[in-house]
């Protein structure tokens, strides 16, 4: 029923998308879709949280095989795995995690972004060691706004990602993190 949804939201985006026709789509009864759903937004939710975790597993697996030279490389790959799913992922081009007509698919108490970031802010721990505190959980929210903005935007014209834009992303997002991660050591001092 998921990838139903998903193949509809790539058709005819979130407006187009009705329980009735993920059900038509995956053979499947109308009850059946309601047993587990019960209306598009619950679709929409388990899709995006579908697609979250397997955001996430891509980045972690792509932590393990790959070295990094520090955390701005694996910024750029997460946004390299962004780019890629976006393009290759059925349904994912279509809920962007932070879309304006639903923050909280994720999550009842926070916005979709805050809940990528925490998740993203947690490999990058793992992974480099940089020091916990309420002001590295900012800068990271911060940089998922800003990239999540300008990613929407590489995409808006170009169903591949306008590969200069992407490269802005990039750019935007390790500078910003930069002066955030040296502002953070230099108080540390």
């Amino acid at each position: 029923m998921l990838d139903a949804c998903a193949e509809l939201l790539d058709e005819g985006g979130y407006d187009a998308l009705t329980t009735t026709r993920v059900a038509e789509r995956a053979g499947v009864a109308i009850g059946s879709v309601y047993q587990f759903f019960p209306d598009k937004r619950a679709l929409s939710q388990a899709l995006t949280r579908r697609n979250v975790e397997l955001f996430v597993a891509r980045v972690g697996r792509r932590f393990i095989a790959e070295d990094y030279a520090g955390w701005w490389d694996a910024v750029d790959a997460i946004i390299d795995e962004y780019v890629e799913m976006h393009r290759s992922v059925p349904g994912f081009r279509s809920l962007h995690f932070g879309e304006v007509f639903d923050l909280d698919l994720l999550d009842s108490v926070a916005d979709n972004n805050t809940v990528i970031a925490g998740r993203l802010r947690a490999l990058l721990l793992t992974e480099f060691g940089l020091a916990d505190s309420e002001d590295l959980d900012r800068a990271i929210l911060v940089a998922v706004e800003a990239g999540d903005a300008v990613l929407k935007l590489a995409f808006r014209h170009d169903p591949n990602g306008d590969p200069g834009i992407v490269a802005e992303a990039k750019q935007l997002v390790r500078g910003y993190l930069s002066r955030q991660l040296a502002s953070a050591v230099s108080r540390r001092a």
